[in-house]
C-alpha cells in the first residue's frame, strides 16, 4: 500500500475515533500501519477450511 492510501487511512481512523495526531507521529504511525496490514494479509493467505475442527475450550 502506498503512502498516500496508508495516509488516507490514518486520517479517516482518527477522525472517525476522535483522535487528535501530531505531525511528528504520521511516520511512525503510517510505519507500524503498513506493517500490520502486512501481516493480516499474510494470516489471510492461510487455508482454514470449514472441515477443521474449533479447537475445545477447557473451563476450570
Amino acid at each position: 500500500m502506498d503512502e498516500a492510501a496508508l495516509d488516507a487511512l490514518i486520517d479517516t481512523g482518527t477522525a472517525m475515533f476522535g483522535i487528535q495526531m501530531k505531525p511528528e507521529w504520521r511516520q511512525a504511525v503510517r510505519m507500524h500501519l503498513a506493517f500490520s496490514l502486512e501481516r493480516a494479509a499474510s494470516v489471510m493467505q492461510a487455508d482454514v477450511s470449514d472441515h477443521l475442527d474449533p479447537a475445545p475450550v477447557f473451563r476450570a
